[in-house]
């Protein structure tokens, strides 16, 4: 072998492991969006009906930076509890914006606090001319606090709302905790259990009393078949009192909003 040779090999020896170097020294991006579009036989919100039975059709836009900062929104269709419910004449869809600040300490602690925002636009519920009337319900609209904390594959999330809970009268300082965990249980499967409880406080002039603390309880199994595509059947339950989960059949439908279920879900993730 000539010098020449020698010297060709050395180069491309050079150029070869300064790319790879290059590559694994590739700077974390600033930040990141994600996006997600998909549908649930049935959408449950901590347990309860939110489109009486019925399919949704969702979607989600996420933004994270690297400093921990992270924001996004979630759409889904079909909403019939505000009308069934609340006695309410309009209010079909939902839109949720959230913002908050997670990371994690050095003794591998998380930690997650933001706030989020549960809208229905044009939603009348708790109007002077509407089935359900002022007496009892406001606005659907809702805003929550909230603050968790993580470890391994446990978590643990508070939920502090500040106003009206879902357009229940004068539950300001309504309450829900959240217990989760998330296991890899290989092939690209997830099990996910979960346990809730939510809380509304009790005032003299609210409509609710006792009986609309519940529980909540689902396991999950997803599985991510790749290229973003994720399908996931969930067994959900809770103990809501049926009497005070059941809508008014003067609003057009008597329905328990509580009962046992099985979900069917599919996500495509981008």
């Amino acid at each position: 072998m000539n010098l020449k040779s020698k010297t060709a090999l050395a180069a491309l020896s050079l150029i070869a492991s300064t790319a790879a170097f290059s590559q694994a020294k590739a700077p974390e991006p600033d930040y990141t969006w994600a996006f997600n579009v998909g549908a649930v036989s049935d959408y449950r919100f901590r347990g309860i009906e939110q489109s009486a039975g019925g399919p949704s059709v969702q979607g989600g836009i996420d933004f994270s930076h690297k400093s921990g900062f992270y924001a996004g929104t979630f759409l889904a269709s079909n909403i019939k509890w505000i009308k069934e419910f609340n006695g309410a004449s309009k209010g079909d869809y939902e839109v949720d914006l959230y913002g908050g600040f997670k990371n994690a300490l050095s003794n591998g602690i998380g930690y997650d606090v933001g706030v989020i925002t549960y809208q229905y636009p044009g939603n009348d519920s708790g109007g002077a001319n509407t089935l359900g009337g002022s007496t009892n319900y406001t606005k659907a609209d809702t805003t929550e606090a909230y603050v968790g904390v993580s470890y391994g594959v446990a978590s643990l999330k508070y939920f502090h709302s500040m106003g009206d809970f879902l357009g229940n009268k004068d539950t300001n300082g309504s309450r829900y905790w959240d217990l989760s965990a998330n296991f890899d249980v290989g092939n690209g499967f997830t099990l996910t259990p979960h346990f809730g409880f939510q809380y509304l406080p009790r005032n003299s002039t609210s409509n609710v009393d006792d009986l609309a603390n519940y529980s909540d309880y689902s396991l999950t199994l997803a599985k991510d078949f790749g290229n973003g595509v994720v399908v996931s059947l969930a067994a959900i339950g809770t103990n809501a009192n049926r009497n005070f989960y059941t809508s008014s059949a003067n609003f057009g439908n008597a329905r328990y909003y509580g009962n046992n279920t099985l979900v069917l879900g599919v996500k495509y993730n981008f």
